[in-house]
């Protein structure tokens, strides 16, 4: 039903319109970025500008199903220890060869990449990478950013390398292109992964700064060793001391965490606690600073209660992690698990005060302080990745061969062109969920809902831009000036402006977008419509140069002690050079 009547060319501006605010909402970030599609979809399905019937067709697109399908398949390979081979072939090798181990990390990254989800690959792989530049002497700044690139590369590989790539395959579909096979872009693919190979070699090491992490810089493990928790008894003088005021907790190697009155913790607002009889004061100790504690005589004044030998951690918001979207005060992590958020390091910037009213982000790095066994029962209930040790969890080792090969089999059957993609997909998730390679809860936990709502509700807005004529009146504006140009140069335009809207707004939402102006833009001008398609599909991962433009990115960004800027004085050139290159290789191959 139609509430509002518009002319031709109103329907198409007032899309343009519609979408333009979408960008606007998507750079701001005061909404998520699915929410913000949805509303965008919501709004052109209320004023008419996209139908209803149309907005169901966006429910028949294979590629989101896909993308679903693939992600449990993805689940079915980290929950059978798949994954494990690439981590426990790098720490042997760390050990021996450790720069030879570097090497077969990059490539095995860009490898598996190109079959499989990149983002849990490259969770899997933080922690080794970590691990591998301490025993190279180096930082991990110098090595997780080549470590987001490769993935990202490696899945300009195949069709299935990425969800990006499965989207841009659907749209173009529903505009009556043929199916893209699973290695068409293959070639292209490889130009990418072997340029990206050598600017990492030669520029990587130039480019990228010697940081430390958040770990790093604000504790320093070797001393402070130790929680000690203390009450103030009655004759004691500190009763109506302001607690920030006691020289007693502001001695070199001690550090006040927090004081609990009753069942409340008062850390939030230590500036303003004046101690009172029974509060329990909480303080981060070495060993030395502890004993010392104890023996001397003015702690009459505090009577010791317990010592915990306790550890600093930096743990990863990972997309699965059932943190996301909470405040680090409603979890009650104190209570619940004995631990404590000393910091969060997020966007360049570490936060350490008014952690309780912080709403936790995917790519968010924490500093947990508490007793190891406290800290990795917080990991497993909340599904966090502790950035400098490789997890090491229960794995059904003797499933794995049955995921790989069902992996295996999407890979080859749909080479050989025996079934579409969804369908081998689809067998394959029945599959591992039959065989018990992982269980039904755990397989859709793999699966990103909220990707999947950015998905469709994006999918919803290109029908509305197609449906209303925006596209035409894009076309018809742009094209003159491009139908003077030689092909290449059309190329490297689609190409540069979709990688350059994909460093700032959702690649997947881009993409939507992109893949239509791409074809009714190589209509008007009278060239094959693939080569353009193909740039959308590789552009639209080539997001080299900010830590938001791709999700693998925004997950190293804490854990390298990463600077915005540091994404953008690598990635800028990279993306550059990228974009001629693939504008120069696609005409030669399509």
């Amino acid at each position: 039903m139609e509430w509002f009547s518009f002319s031709a060319m109103e329907t198409a501006v007032l899309t343009l319109a519609v979408v333009g605010l979408m960008f606007v909402a998507f750079l701001r970030e005061s909404f998520p970025t699915e929410v913000v599609a949805i509303a965008g979809a919501a709004l052109l399905l209320g004023i008419g500008v996209l139908p209803y019937d149309d907005a169901l067709e966006v429910l028949s697109n294979p590629a989101p199903w896909t993308i679903a399908a693939m992600f449990i398949i993805m689940g079915a390979l980290v929950r059978t220890g798949a994954l494990d081979v690439l981590t426990r072939t790098a720490e042997r090798y760390a050990r021996t060869k450790p720069r030879t181990a570097v090497i077969g990390v990059i490539i095995s990254v860009m490898a598996a990449s190109a079959i499989m989800n990149n983002t849990p690959v490259v969770v899997v792989m933080i922690p080794v990478v970590v691990q591998l530049t301490q025993t190279l002497g180096t930082k991990a700044s110098k090595l997780l950013i080549p470590l987001s690139y490769a993935a990202i590369m490696g899945g300009s590989l195949t069709l299935i390398g990425t969800s990006t790539n499965l989207l841009v395959d659907g749209v173009a579909r529903t505009q009556g292109l043929q199916p893209f096979g699973i290695f068409e872009i293959l070639p292209i693919g490889l130009v990418v992964c072997t340029w990206g190979l050598i600017y990492m070699a030669f520029f990587a090491n130039r480019l990228l700064p010697e940081r430390d992490s958040m770990a790093n810089m604000l504790s320093d493990r070797s001393k402070m060793k130790f929680f000690t928790e203390a009450v103030i008894p009655p004759e004691s003088n500190l009763i109506g001391r302001d607690v920030t005021d006691v020289q007693l907790f502001k001695r070199e190697g001690v550090r006040l965490i927090d004081v609990i009155r009753g069942d409340d913790s008062l850390r939030r607002n230590l500036s303003d606690v004046q101690l009172q009889v029974g509060d329990r004061v909480v303080l981060r100790t070495q060993m030395t600073e502890l004993l010392s504690l104890q023996a001397n005589k003015e702690l009459r004044r505090v009577d010791q209660l317990s010592a915990v030998e306790t550890s600093t951690v930096e743990v990863l918001i990972t997309p699965g992690c059932r943190m996301v979207g909470r405040s680090l005060g409603s979890m009650r992590l104190r209570r619940r698990y004995g631990v404590y958020p000393l910091a969060v390091h997020r966007r360049n910037q570490n936060i350490g005060r008014q952690l309780d009213d912080l709403i936790v982000k995917v790519g968010d790095t924490l500093l947990l302080e508490g007793a190891a066994a406290d800290i990795q029962r917080l990991a497993s209930d909340m599904d966090m990745v502790d950035v400098s040790h490789p997890s090491s969890k229960a794995f059904r080792r003797g499933h794995a061969p049955i995921a790989i090969a069902a992996l295996a089999g999407i890979v080859v059957l749909a080479a050989l062109n025996v079934a579409p993609i969804l369908l081998l997909a689809i067998v394959a998730v029945a599959l591992v969920l039959v065989t018990g390679c992982i269980d039904a809860d755990e397989a859709f936990s793999f699966v990103d809902g909220r990707l999947l709502a950015l998905i469709f509700a994006m999918l919803a807005v290109g029908a509305a831009l197609q449906n209303s004529g925006a596209i035409n009146l894009i076309v018809d504006n742009i094209a003159p000036t491009l139908s003077t140009l030689p092909p290449f140069f059309v190329v490297f335009a689609v190409f540069l402006l979709t990688t350059t809207l994909t460093e700032i707004v959702s690649n997947n939402a881009v993409a939507v977008i992109m893949t239509p102006i791409a074809i009714s833009l190589a209509s008007a001008l009278g060239l094959d419509p693939r080569p353009l398609v193909v740039a959308v599909m590789i552009a639209a991962s080539c997001a080299f140069a900010t830590p938001i433009g791709y999700q693998t990115n925004t997950l190293v960004y804490g854990p390298g002690g990463y600077k915005f800027t540091d994404f953008m004085r690598i990635g800028v050139p990279l993306n550059l050079s990228m974009s001629l290159l693939c504008s120069l290789a696609i005409p030669m191959f399509f």
